[in-house]
């Protein structure tokens, strides 16, 4: 046997590759290096292969799976339930990647030599309560608003070809009365331009309310989760019904394992990233990584506060007074937001106390 094969730890990191049919599995031992790789259907019955293949060689440290919330999303929540430390493997470093080339096995054995590596920390969402129900409302929420906002364009864009009467008649409509207006026409004929045109008009616009019921609809759902969730986030100022479940979403069903407050500044992209050398320590720049649908939701948090906050526009006016500039100011207020956020989320909303 070879002197290297024969020196082991017995302790392992399983760096995992997912995809929609198969994953891919790599077991590393702390001292032998990579010791063998494993391809497993995407089912409860592959689950099972790998976490006994995986016990085999030695006892699991944790599992390193790339794509937690999406393709490897069952597979991290089976492991989960059975007792297992799941870190979110993240993608190969681009560098190593142009210099080794790529390949499943590869990508696992690199993310297994991550999580060994202490490269790797995140812990991934359990998506397994109210929160992971939020996101999935919010997605068709999104989706339904993106069309529905399509539909009126297209509709004021067909209005501009449409008989001056009809033109005339709609010229100052409100988007719902518009839609109201042009359902409710009754086009008879199919033998003419014109006929086509208002057959059109009324199916954008009937195509529009039904868009609109069902927003109204899922955004009475979302708002019910968020009160059984995080009513405390509602109750401050400048933070609606979208802001909160952005929130939540981003930090999923356990908060705890966001580590401190610097760390959720950093996951917003809030926090300023160094850029000192040589002569010019202290440095810093703006973070442009980090969440940006949350980092968007703490800017309108901001943009409504300083229009109609008093203390916050007492605020502006201090620092303004000092020469910082706007883009100063907004950059320093989102701090602020995200810091109070952050204790809001750990607090328990039926005790009133804050997780540590």
């Amino acid at each position: 046997m070879n002197t290297l094969e024969s020196v082991r730890s017995g302790y392992v990191v399983v760096g995992v590759d997912t995809h929609k049919h198969i994953h891919v599995a790599a077991v590393l031992d702390t001292v032998g290096g990579i010791l063998a790789t494993l391809t497993i259907p995407t089912e409860t019955g592959g689950f099972k292969k790998l976490e006994a293949w995986a016990g085999g060689f030695g006892k699991v440290i944790a599992f390193g799976i790339e794509g937690t919330g999406s393709y490897g999303a069952t597979l991290t929540s089976f492991l989960r339930r059975h007792g297992h430390k799941v870190v979110e493997a993240g993608h190969p470093d681009r560098r190593a990647r142009r210099q080794n080339g790529k390949s499943d096995t590869l990508d696992t054995e690199n993310a297994a030599r991550s999580v060994l590596a202490g490269f790797t920390t995140a812990i991934p969402k359990t998506a397994d309560n109210t929160v992971e129900m939020i996101r999935q409302l919010k997605i068709v929420h999104d989706s339904a608003v993106t069309d529905r906002s399509a539909s009126m364009i297209s509709m004021k864009a067909m209005l501009v070809h449409a008989d001056d009467s009809l033109r005339r008649e709609t010229s100052r409509m409100s988007p719902t009365k518009l839609a109201r207006h042009l359902a409710a026409l009754r086009p008879r004929r199919l033998e003419t331009p014109a006929d086509s045109l208002r057959h059109s008009l009324r199916s954008l616009a009937r195509r529009w309310q039904y868009l609109d019921a069902e927003i109204k609809e899922l955004r009475g759902s979302i708002e019910k989760l968020i009160h059984v969730t995080a009513p405390q986030l509602l109750e401050q100022f400048g933070i609606g019904i979208d802001t909160a479940a952005e929130i939540l979403i981003v930090t999923g069903d356990n908060p705890e394992r966001i580590r401190s407050e610097a760390a959720f500044a950093k996951l917003a992209g809030i926090s300023p990233i160094p850029t000192g050398s040589g002569m010019t320590s202290g440095r810093h720049r703006i973070n442009r990584g980090g969440h940006r649908q949350l980092n968007a939701a703490i800017y309108r948090t901001v943009i409504v506060r300083m229009q109609f906050h008093e203390p916050t526009i007492a605020y502006v006016a201090r620092r303004t007074a000092e020469g910082k500039s706007k883009r100063d100011i907004i950059r320093c207020l989102k701090r602020y937001v995200i810091r109070e956020v952050y204790h809001l989320i750990k607090m328990n909303p039926r005790t009133g106390e804050i997780a540590t």
